[in-house]
């Protein structure tokens, strides 16, 4: 656990006695927001290509790719075990037959000790969170959601297909079964003002989240943001390196104090990204946050409201 925040090593050591090591699987999923279930082209930054590892690749069996990215990590670590993390696409959008026995072969393979579950919030249907209910009572389990905005105006842009409300929705079904749930946000969507963004901060706090990822949007290749930014970049500001940092802090700082962060930034491949290219990598980019933090003598949930700091600082702003 940072002294500034909850960070996720400090979360996955509170539930195993073990290093754990989350290995992202390519199921050959799609997702409702690209076959016409729910819309076509899907949300207008996607580009799953940015965050699937080389060893998870859709033409191996899933447990093919679990032992492969075994390989890959154990030569560091070789006591090491694993989550098997559905990760490509929307990982709930099959029939159930389908998806138990995806998740059942991956936790058949030796080392691996829990499942982490991607998905939209519009796509968890009953049948199959009572089987999570009743599988996290044997692994860990834990669902991922992209929540991605608190803001139905922005979600509409981004073409998301959904509403917040069907996150307040799945979050809740999903808590209320005992299962840790995680939330996945962009900060820099288009059109958001940092007010806005930080606003967001007690709006997710308010749900019964366990664990969220934040980064900054990236324009990737292959998107129909990317067709929007190429044709007048000068009318898509995007955050820098310095605006992110300061808009971070203050998140964090809103941010209810038991939540984990597990991520601050997102890393697409040099090839795909077209905006902005900052060359940092994560632990980089986590010792300049942790240094803004300091800084500035904010910690996560400073100013959370309900916290003393924080009730100072809502009296502050309304004054």
């Amino acid at each position: 656990m940072s002294a500034l925040y909850n960070d996720f090593a400090g979360f996955l050591a509170g539930h195993f006695p073990h290093k754990v090591q989350k290995l992202s699987l390519n199921a050959g999923f799609s997702c409702p927001n690209r076959d016409g279930t729910k819309g076509r082209g899907g949300c207008t930054y996607c580009n799953n290509q940015t965050f699937s590892p080389a060893y998870c690749a859709p033409q191996k069996s899933i447990s093919q790719q679990v032992e492969a990215g075994k390989r890959f990590f154990a030569r560091k670590y070789p006591e090491m075990k694993y989550l098997a993390y559905f990760q490509a696409y929307t990982s709930t959008h099959a029939e159930l037959s389908r998806l138990i026995g995806l998740y059942e072969e991956a936790l058949a393979v030796p080392d691996v000790v829990g499942l982490i579950i991607g998905t939209r919030p519009d796509c968890m249907p009953p049948d199959l969170l009572h089987y999570l209910e009743g599988l996290r009572r044997q692994k860990f389990v834990m669902v991922e959601y992209g929540i991605e905005s608190v803001m139905d105006s922005t979600l509409e842009r981004i073409n998301r297909c959904h509403t917040f409300a069907d996150t307040v929705s799945a979050v809740e079904r999903t808590a209320a079964c005992g299962i840790p749930v995680g939330g996945h946000l962009i900060l820099g969507l288009p059109h958001e003002t940092p007010a806005e963004m930080l606003a967001g901060a007690k709006t997710v706090s308010q749900l019964p989240l366990t664990c969220i990822k934040l980064h900054q949007l990236q324009v990737v290749r292959g998107t129909r943001m990317a067709a929007l930014f190429e044709a007048e970049p000068e009318a898509f500001p995007l955050l820098q390196l310095e605006a992110y940092l300061d808009l971070l802090v203050e998140y964090v700082a809103r941010l209810r104090p038991d939540l984990v962060l597990e991520r601050f930034l997102s890393q697409s491949p040099r090839q795909l990204l077209l905006a902005p290219d900052w060359g940092l990598k994560n632990h980089e980019f986590t010792h300049l946050l942790q240094r803004r933090l300091s800084e500035r003598g904010l910690s996560q949930g400073c100013l959370y409201e309900g916290t003393h700091r924080g009730l100072e600082a809502e009296k502050t702003a309304r004054q």
